[in-house]
């Protein structure tokens, strides 16, 4: 098994920054892809960036490309969400996700990731 805790969260006013963190604990892979997705209320959870399991690869979503910039310390199993010039529309629910089969570089799906954090809630406002 494995646990993510996710933390960073809060409120923030346009164009500050944030840094989220998830921190892995239990049978973790460091071999294996991490993402981080988000869920506004009323939406469906999104992609918003990926890493490789030795942080080489990453991917974002168009949204935030730019902006956040995805990071991971194997180390520490702990893996970082910077967040520049944030907007009202990032305001959501983040979560971690760490995948727990081998593939290539990361996925933006889902269903490719076996475990989840709880989430920290992230707002914006105008």
């Amino acid at each position: 098994q494995v646990q993510l805790v996710e933390s960073g969260g809060g409120l923030v006013q346009a164009g500050d920054s944030l840094r989220l963190s998830c921190a892995a604990s239990g049978r973790t892979y460091s071999n294996y892809p991490m993402a981080w997705f988000r869920q506004a209320p009323g939406k469906e959870r999104e992609f918003v960036a990926a890493i490789s399991g030795n942080g080489v690869r990453t991917g974002y979503a168009e949204s935030v490309k730019g902006r956040f910039t995805i990071s991971r310390d194997n180390a520490k199993n702990t893996m970082y969400l910077q967040m520049n010039s944030l907007k009202p529309e990032d305001t959501a629910v983040y979560y971690c996700a760490q995948a727990q089969r081998w593939i290539l570089y990361y996925s933006i799906n889902r269903s490719d990731y076996e475990y989840w954090g709880q989430g920290t809630q992230v707002t914006v406002s105008s």
